[in-house]
């Protein structure tokens, strides 16, 4: 197995001609790196214009590592190779090392770049990653990883430190500004030469893995003052998972800051988290919760009755809310507006904070990622453990623990009368251990003193009521009106509405049995776009065209624009006895959809017409092998042993002249949790809009 590392971008505020005289002067011996005992240059080559300069290394290393392994291995040092292609014309250096010693055991890999900053010539950027593959070490793989590991740690924490102590020896010997690389005088002029990079130099400078858009990086400045400070091995988390769901994904990219969150849950296990994410994406997009703050309108029910509310930050400038649950009516609030609308109330909440942790981070000049709450337990009694009440209460707490991990950073529960032991007998096993360690619980009046509230929020944001200095316009609560409860059948049809309000459709699809969909057209140049997730297996997606209508037709109308199913039980369009090429035909190239991905695309007619989407399901075994990881593998947790695949999808019909720059059918394209581009493709392309090359592209997220 290989163990992928990746820094992220580091800056240093020095033109790249400093930072290379910083650099060359660490060898051959730095006393700063003490496990370094010698460089030997095995060779050295230069262009012709002295452009480009090639040097080969061969580094000797005292590294730590066990004494026995040592004796095994008959030997006292390790030897690494260290290539430097130094590019003065592009003002880059690329330095690539492996491992000479023990090489046929353990293979390490690594690659830093020094290149100018794309937004300030005088600025240098530093990135590096590094890789290993153990094949075998003497039974001692854990042991080569865990080395490895540290030392990719300290190397990164190293690097900078040494470059910053050249400049500052530099500086003392009043060295500030070395001339930029120009190329030698022709011959033949007197004039200096045109710097345009000559295919010798290519050659010589070789390729760049680091290479890529300034906007897909993290720079270290930036998770310092956003993210918080994170250890080497937790910022290549972060920037490998990124990654992944740039690739995986399709460009929908969470904010980093969610994406940091799902990763502390899972302790930074990286396949964890991302299968753990991957789960939350899809029902985010499939309950819509990126609008949720913008389209939905609480009902007066909650505005009277719902005694919370945001109240000021605590010291920590985490955003505060206040919750009087002991003077709010939860059965009554069941009884009158439906566990649906309580679920959404709670997680408008959830949204609304993270959308106070951004704005207060920007506030503090510090990360802000999580925040707390306050929760008023006076007047709790035995009408809160109404079963039903209950039964909501912990469907809410299931979702937010699976959807919204480490937003919460501290529960303040104050005033807890003795039925509240019953009540934490009830819930507590849903909450996740790291969750339950953030809970605070202060029976009677104890919370007013040292050790108390006013140890996590001052004085003066302490909400009168609790003997504070600060008003809290919450609602007073009380017994909701019978005359407000609706009847088991009213919540029954609420329940259903709210459940079937999404765009999106699900489907299930089995082996030797693939999901049609069938779409009228009776105007060529319409546009059929669609959006699909793979939420299990993997699926083959095809698109179709017949002249003739497919038999049976069993017509349910879904929309305005032609679309139609079969009803609850999905039967086949194409008839068993049709030829491709001849009965209908094939109008886009099959597309392997993996489990998590997220799929968009569009397809311009060509003729009137019969066209059908199919999703087939398509065996993981049959996939050929990919040098990213794959969704399946990463969610083959999720599988079991059955011969089952399921989709969410919608799809629509566009004229064509609507098509070009609106994309007002794909609601994900508009979510401000994931930003997606505003188009997949232009009306003037056809066959080349395939799904495979009509995938939304990201753009950045990152407001620095």
């Amino acid at each position: 197995m290989v163990q992928e590392y990746q820094s992220p971008v580091r800056v240093y505020k020095y033109p790249f001609e400093l930072i290379m005289e910083a650099y060359v002067r660490r060898f051959p011996k730095c006393p700063l790196i003490p496990v370094l005992v010698d460089c030997q240059v095995l060779s050295e080559t230069h262009s012709e214009d002295g452009s480009v300069v090639v040097t080969e290394r061969r580094c000797t290393i005292d590294i730590e590592i066990p004494r026995l392994l040592k004796r095994i291995a008959g030997l006292d040092y390790l030897y690494f190779i260290q290539k430097n292609t130094l590019n003065r014309r592009e003002r880059t250096l690329d330095i690539r090392i492996h491992n000479e010693t023990f090489s046929s055991r353990v293979l390490v890999r690594e690659h830093c770049r020094y290149s100018v900053h794309p937004e300030n010539e005088n600025w240098t950027c530093y990135e590096q990653t590094a890789s290993m593959d153990i094949k075998s070490f003497f039974g001692f793989e854990s042991t080569a990883e865990k080395i490895v590991g540290k030392q990719y740690a300290s190397n990164i924490k190293k690097g900078k430190e040494i470059i910053e102590y050249y400049l500052a020896e530099m500086e003392r010997e009043g060295i500030s500004f070395i001339p930029r690389w120009t190329p030698p005088l022709s011959s033949s002029s007197s004039s200096t030469a045109i710097p345009v990079s000559t295919p010798r130099d290519a050659a010589l400078s070789g390729p760049s893995e680091l290479a890529g858009s300034p906007d897909d990086k993290l720079d270290a400045d930036y998770i310092r003052r956003y993210l918080g400070d994170l250890t080497p091995m937790q910022e290549s988390c972060l920037i490998r998972l990124r990654q992944w769901l740039q690739d995986g994904h399709k460009g929908k990219i969470p904010k980093d800051q969610h994406v940091l969150r799902f990763l502390r849950a899972r302790d930074f296990n990286l396949d964890k988290a991302r299968e753990f994410l991957c789960q939350s994406l899809t029902w985010r997009k499939q309950h819509q919760v990126d609008f949720l703050l913008d389209t939905w309108q609480r009902p007066q029910t909650l505005h009277d009755y719902f005694t919370g509310a945001w109240h000021h930050h605590d010291k920590d400038g985490r955003p505060l809310y206040v919750l009087r649950l002991g003077q709010m009516d939860t059965k009554g609030l069941v009884r009158a507006l439906g566990e649906e609308v309580l679920l959404k109330q709670v997680l408008s909440l959830n949204e609304e904070g993270l959308r106070r942790c951004e704005e207060n981070t920007r506030v503090f000049g510090r990360p802000v990622s999580c925040w707390t709450c306050l929760v008023d337990l006076e007047g709790l009694n035995m009408r809160h453990l109404w079963r039903p009440g209950i039964k909501a209460l912990l469907r809410i707490i299931e979702v937010v623990e699976a959807n919204y991990p480490e937003t919460l950073g501290r529960l303040l529960i104050v005033r807890a009368p003795r039925v509240f032991p019953v009540l934490w007998t009830l819930v507590s096993p849903l909450i996740d251990e790291n969750t339950r360690k953030k809970f605070l619980v202060y029976a009677g009046n104890d919370y007013q003193g040292a050790g108390g509230l006013v140890d996590y929020i001052n004085k003066e944001y302490i909400p009168d009521f609790l003997g504070g200095d600060s008003m809290c316009d919450i609602p007073e609560g009380g017994l909701v009106p019978k005359s407000l409860y609706r009847t088991a059948e009213e919540l029954e049809s609420e329940e259903y509405r709210l459940l079937t309000d999404s765009i999106y459709k699900s489907a299930s699809i089995f082996k030797g049995a693939p999901y049609e969909m069938l779409i009228e057209i009776s105007e060529a140049s319409s546009v059929i776009t669609w959006d699909f997730d793979v939420s299990k297996g993997d699926v083959l997606f095809h698109l179709y065209h017949s002249r003739r209508a497919p038999q049976p037709q069993k017509r349910d109308t879904l929309g305005a624009h032609g679309i139609t199913s079969l009803g609850a039980v999905n039967a086949p369009l194409i008839d068993k006895s049709w030829v491709l090429g001849k009965d209908y035909s094939m109008v886009e190239k099959a597309l392997v959809c993996r489990e998590g991905e997220s799929v968009q695309g569009s397809h311009i007619t060509r003729w009137p017409g019969f066209y059908i989407l199919q999703w087939r399901f398509h065996s993981s075994a049959a996939c050929t092998a990919s040098s990213l990881p794959r969704v399946d593998d990463v969610l083959a947790s999720l599988q079991v042993s059955t011969h089952k695949c399921k989709i969410m999808y919608y799809t629509e019909v566009l004229a064509s002249h609507d098509f070009r720059g609106s994309m007002t059918s794909l609601a994900s394209s508009h979510s401000g949790f994931s930003q997606l581009s505003a188009m997949t493709t232009s009306s003037g392309q056809s066959n080349a809009s395939s799904t495979c090359s009509s995938q939304s592209h990201a753009s950045s997220n990152l407001s620095r």
